[in-house]
């Protein structure tokens, strides 16, 4: 069966029926088979642009961590990609230099101890490009098991229960176990303390995160990688680090550069990054890098010599467009160093900012600031018990805005709120619509005498 979203419009299943307005008036067009015949390109754009108008507006949700706005520059050159095959290398060598210049600066940026031997690729997002660190530590795990006459068969892979569902499917996918550290009270991360107690000679790796989809927070990823040398001296477990750096990757190095959490910590042997979030690239590019050669193993890299030359490939997937990548690269040259630090911190002052006008107004308890990643959650203080976050997230609906209301994982499934992503394109100017939006919701809020939305009724979840 189709996979639906379970909260998505049912819709009409009758047949659309074209008005006045189109040339072949009174026809009939059929919504779930393919018409017998032809319509004209404008009959066929305005049906659908017309249909899409029921959509959001990308720009007011505040939900997504995925841009929503590039320069017409951008837009323009990923135009002229879209017909660009990315993994024919050999019909366009240009597109497939742009791709190595790219892991190159990343694997400067992220600070790669010999970046004249720069070993990634792009994805089709960070989610692909996790599975990719993930299978490159089961394969090299496997190899070390291998050698030492031990059975491989029982891999498991520590985090924390806060990680994105992509870390689930790769899980699932590959048989490896979950070893999931849940929140307990104010920690809502994984802890270095609670990492060590779950790892054993099954463990293929520990991943941190740098930058938490439920809060913003940044796990300590220091700090896991002391805890794991330490494990390491006194059990000769040689555990390494994965860092899923999905949004926080591409806006640490710019903003907080004395803050150690990539290459310089010997034990981080991959970093995945999402290029489509605060890369600033509109969805459908990731970045997978690893520490050096050694850290991929070769057996995961295979040859096609059927696109025109011998090449090698070691994605997930196979083509795409190189639309992405070309405007990641235009990103990197448009904004260097220095503009992109603009952006971003930018971006920290508008999430701190908005944060603080937020606790202001009185029913809400901020949980993060948005001081690391410019992304906070706040809930409803425990004495207010006359509406939920799902009633505020409802409520600002109905102004087009969509703030995601969400339960944690455990063991704080007790614990519900509401969360902020503030990215390129949100400025100061719309967080004072949303806070003025908030204060007039919340006049009709505190009217109420109990909630009216519970987390059954959320369109979002994790």
């Amino acid at each position: 069966m189709p996979l639906k979203h379970p909260k998505g419009p049912s819709g009409p299943t009758h047949d659309l029926t074209l008005p006045p307005l189109f040339v072949r008036e009174g026809d009939q067009i059929p919504r779930h088979n393919i018409p017998n015949g032809r319509l004209s390109p404008d009959d066929a754009y305005q049906i659908v642009s017309d249909e899409l108008m029921l959509d959001g507006n990308a720009r007011l949700n505040l939900a997504t961590f995925v841009t929503t706005w590039m320069e017409p520059q951008a837009r323009q050159l990923m135009t002229e990609c879209l017909d660009k095959n990315m993994i024919d290398k050999d019909e366009y060598p240009q597109t497939a230099e742009l791709e190595m210049r790219c892991v190159n600066i990343l694997s400067r940026l992220w600070n790669s101890p010999d970046a004249t031997q720069s070993t990634g690729c792009s994805t089709t997002g960070s989610s692909e490009a996790a599975m990719l660190g993930g299978l490159a530590l089961k394969r090299l795990w496997q190899k070390r098991r291998a050698a030492n006459g031990k059975p491989a068969d029982k891999p498991n892979l520590v985090m924390g229960i806060n990680v994105q569902i992509c870390w689930e499917k790769f899980a699932n996918y590959w048989d490896v176990e979950t070893r999931l550290v849940p929140m307990e009270g104010n920690r809502f991360t994984l802890s270095a303390e609670e990492a060590v107690k779950r790892c054993d000679e099954n463990t293929i790796g520990v991943v941190g995160i740098l930058g938490s989809t439920f809060d913003g927070a940044y796990e300590p990823i220091e700090e896991i990688c002391a805890a794991l040398d330490d494990l390491q001296e006194r059990t000769g477990l040689d555990i390494p680090v994965h860092v899923d750096g999905a949004s926080g990757a591409f806006f640490a190095p710019f903003v907080d550069p004395d803050l150690r959490w990539d290459f310089r910590l010997p034990r981080v042997a991959s970093i995945n990054a999402s290029g489509h979030k605060y890369g600033l690239v509109y969805p459908g590019v990731g970045w997978i890098v690893w520490r050096d050669p050694a850290a991929l193993p070769e057996d995961l890299i295979f040859w096609v010599n059927y696109l025109g030359d011998n090449m090698p490939t070691f994605a997930l997937n196979f083509s795409r467009p190189g639309a992405q990548v070309v405007a990641q690269y235009y990103n990197f040259l448009r904004l260097g160093f220095e503009g992109y630090r603009e952006v971003q911190a930018y971006a920290r002052d508008v999430a701190t900012t908005l944060s603080g006008k937020i606790a202001e107004l009185g029913p809400f308890e901020l949980l993060t600031r948005g001081d690391e990643l410019p992304v906070f959650a706040f809930k409803v203080k425990d004495t207010v018990d006359n509406f939920t976050v799902f009633d505020v997230s409802s409520a600002l609906r109905e102004r087009g805005w969509q703030v995601p209301a969400y339960t944690f994982p455990a063991n704080r499934t007790d614990l519900a709120a509401l969360r902020v992503v503030v990215r390129r394109g949100v400025s100061h100017d719309l967080g004072d619509l949303l806070i003025a939006d908030l204060e007039r919701q919340l006049e009709r809020l505190q009217k109420q005498s109990a909630p009216v939305h519970d987390e059954t009724e959320s369109s979002f979840h994790h």
